[in-house]
């Protein structure tokens, strides 16, 4: 009975380290500011795949001339992928549809982009997209920057 309590209390310890370290990863990618909501499909079909398979919820980092993407439901504290704004060029912009709805967040607009020749798709809020945007058309002259 004692070790049966002993394992129930272990457990209840692990599982709230488990999610203080997501808190504080979180909140240490925050910190210095310029973050938002984004999810991510990486090397996507040239049609749309409304199947909503693919989908990767995270958290996207303004960080200089890049923007550092890193998955929420993980403990690595360096990003999953980085988007240099020189090499990110948007070629369509759509509102989630069919299964879709249902992997991403409720006011998400889905943003079409290459990345070095990799297609890949944003989902993000309409605010989080006026940013984008707006820091896309921000870069200092010299640089190709592709809106559609």
């Amino acid at each position: 009975m004692v070790l049966a309590l002993w394992v129930c209390g272990l457990v209840v310890v692990l599982v709230a380290v488990g999610l203080f370290v997501f808190g504080l990863r979180r909140r240490l990618i925050q910190r210095s500011g310029g973050t938002f909501d984004c999810s991510v499909r990486w090397n996507v079909p040239a049609e749309p795949d409304l199947s909503g398979k693919g989908w990767v919820y995270g958290v996207a980092r303004y960080s200089g001339d890049r923007i550092d993407w890193f998955r929420v439901f993980s403990y690595a504290p360096r990003p999953r992928r980085v988007l240099e704004r020189s090499a990110i060029e948007v070629v369509a912009r759509r509102l989630p549809e069919g299964e879709e709805e249902l992997a991403l967040l409720s006011d998400a607009v889905v943003l079409g982009c290459l990345h070095r020749e990799t297609r890949l798709e944003l989902a993000m809020s309409e605010d989080a997209l006026t940013g984008f945007l707006a820091w896309l058309e921000a870069a200092p002259p010299g640089q190709r920057v592709n809106v559609a």
